[in-house]
């Protein structure tokens, strides 16, 4: 099998390791991996911010950049997500683009949710013998809908101990343009996110969202806290 993947922006400007990471899992688990560096973004912050003709420029030039019917993955519930559920409502049946969209649909897959239930390859034999908690991204648990999916892959992780904070469902204040259109609220989530991680006793934070991450990075750096976010995908390509 060969899939292609799909790199959101956050990954690909900040986090390229995380990029590189889940080509090592992917191939681990006996997939080729194709990767079209022409994908740019898909276009979620303009639709968010009220852009939906900007959007669409960029929906199609998406749709384009993944032409083949074949599985497309990407370490973002929130990309994908976006993808799944919003972009009908850029392009309208008769569209030329919206046999695109119906391709995508049905091959694009968030990564734990491809390698938990599509793949059935659960355990790469990583180590990383560290106390962690895990958040739940608003867009991976309620747009995409995966919960279980991650927590049974850092399950098979070596001297891993995950433990559940308090909350862990509610929103880390990210929120895309939410952060920078209402600062004052979404610190205030931060910091009440970063409390029930610290209550824990872990030295590490899992997200399979590198937008929440550097939310919570920000606000940990800035304030000397002694945590650290990761992304899922750098937890399991570890010790191996």
């Amino acid at each position: 099998m060969t899939v292609d993947l799909f790199v959101p922006c956050f990954i690909d400007q900040l986090y390229p390791r995380t990029a590189f990471n889940v080509i090592k899992l992917l191939e681990k688990a006996g997939v080729g991996v194709n990767y079209n560096p022409e994908q740019t973004c898909c276009g979620q912050p303009a639709f968010n911010s009220g852009y939906w003709k900007e959007t669409k420029t960029l929906a199609k030039k998406f749709i384009d950049d993944f032409p083949n019917d074949r599985p497309i993955v990407s370490p973002s519930a929130s990309c994908t997500g976006f993808i799944k559920n919003y972009y009908p409502d850029l392009f309208k049946k008769d569209d030329s683009s919206f046999s695109g969209y119906q391709r995508l649909h049905r091959n694009l897959f968030e990564m734990t949710d491809f390698l938990v239930n599509q793949l059935k390859f659960t355990d790469f034999g990583a180590s990383f013998p560290h106390k962690v908690c895990y958040h739940d991204a608003c867009s991976a648990l309620r747009e995409y809908g995966i919960r279980q999916e991650p927590r049974l892959l850092l399950s098979k992780v070596k001297g891993l101990e995950l433990v559940e904070m308090e909350e862990t469902e509610t929103c880390c204040g990210f929120g895309g343009t939410f952060s920078a259109k209402f600062t004052a609220i979404s610190t205030a989530m931060t910091e009440q996110k970063i409390e029930n991680a610290l209550k824990t006793g872990a030295e590490y934070i899992i997200s399979t969202e590198s937008s929440c991450l550097m939310n919570l990075e920000v606000y940990i750096s800035k304030n000397n806290i002694p945590l650290k976010p990761i992304h899922i995908a750098d937890i399991l390509a570890s010790g191996w």
